[in-house]
């Protein structure tokens, strides 16, 4: 495959996970390019759901349609709990989250955002947990 025919191959990876979001009402989509930053996965998708059952019918909503579409699934974690559920179709990691959850973790400044930075002298922005 070529460099053209890879790039509408995952673009249409991307379209059909998204769709596949909107169909169950996902909010707050945001779709990373990720290639430069590792060789894991060209691009990251995160939403968020209203409720657990919400999240969890998202996530399985992904891995089907793209299953249907011809992509394979390499794996599914988080269903359990369904504050935070993955789904790794090799090319393209989806993240669906509880808004709590996703704000908690802001995994988009860890993959897309400005690196936090530390200089001495200064406070942490976090402490060592009491013995």
């Amino acid at each position: 495959m070529n460099e053209q025919e890879f790039q509408q191959y995952l673009q249409k990876m991307v379209d059909t996970a998204v769709n596949a979001l909107e169909d169950v009402k996902a909010k707050d989509i945001v779709v990373l390019d990720t290639s430069t930053k590792t060789s894991l996965f060209q691009r990251m998708i995160i939403a968020s759901g209203d409720s657990t059952r919400q999240v969890k019918a998202l996530a399985n909503n992904v891995a089907v349609d793209l299953k249907e579409a011809g992509f394979t699934i390499l794996s599914s974690e988080g269903q359990d709990s369904g504050e935070w559920a993955l789904v790794d179709a090799d090319d393209l990691v989806v993240h669906v989250m509880l808004p709590a959850v996703r704000d908690f973790y802001d995994i988009e400044a860890l993959w897309g955002g400005e690196k936090p930075s530390f200089h001495a002298g200064a406070s942490k922005p976090w402490h060592a947990a009491d013995n």
